[in-house]
């Protein structure tokens, strides 16, 4: 696999962490670099026929496509852009369909594997929802809008002071901080309900 490491991370000089896209915030996919650099074209079409292998598909490149596609990947490569340039440029060569089979599964796994190092200081959990959020969006399933706001909720800090309200990750249950505990672990009170919920700080998202 190439060397991902972008020429600028993700963080700001300012606080050395990722920002969300609130008032006065840069979103973290307006962070700059080259990030497609030291991805070649040979190692694109690596990539795709070791997909391929593990799917049981050929591999193979579109005649009708594939040149074109593989010329303009390296005339661009080298090319500084936006974090969000990057993923509509993926999902562009996916829409391109230079190979035969796994498009999607190729150009996904690169922007993937941007996300995971750019974000990597994301706690678990949610470095799995911003990745997998890339991958989907790179693949056709989610839509932009719906890409950048999981990217920028998910670098977003909640305040966890009692009385702020709150929502999980999915966005599947809303409530009030009632207390944190010594253990840095957050007490919420779910709307509608008079007991307190136990969740782990990464778990919650500020609800505005």
């Amino acid at each position: 696999m190439p060397d991902e490491t972008p020429t600028r991370s993700s963080r700001t000089p300012d606080d050395g962490g990722h920002r969300g896209g609130g008032a006065g915030e840069q979103s973290p996919l307006q962070a700059r670099a080259a990030f497609f650099k030291n991805w070649n074209w040979e190692s694109v079409t690596d990539l795709n026929r070791r997909l391929c292998a593990r799917g049981g598909a050929q591999h193979g490149v579109n005649s009708e496509s594939g040149g074109a596609a593989g010329a303009g990947w390296e005339a661009g490569r080298g090319t500084e852009r936006t974090l969000g340039e990057a993923l509509d440029e993926l999902r562009a060569f996916h829409r391109r369909a230079p190979f035969l089979f796994f498009n999607g599964n190729t150009f996904a796994d690169i922007g993937r594997g941007l996300a995971a190092l750019l974000f990597r200081d994301l706690p678990p959990t949610r470095l799995k929802e911003v990745t997998s959020a890339v991958a989907h969006y790179i693949a056709g399933v989610l839509d932009r809008e719906a890409m950048v706001q999981v990217v920028e909720e998910l670098c977003r800090s909640a305040d966890l002071a009692p009385g702020r309200r709150v929502k999980s990750l999915r966005g599947s249950l809303h409530g009030v901080i009632t207390r944190v505990l010594e253990d840095g672990r957050v007490a919420v009170r779910p709307d509608g309900s008079a007991s307190e919920m136990i969740s782990l700080p990464e778990n919650l998202l500020p609800e505005d």
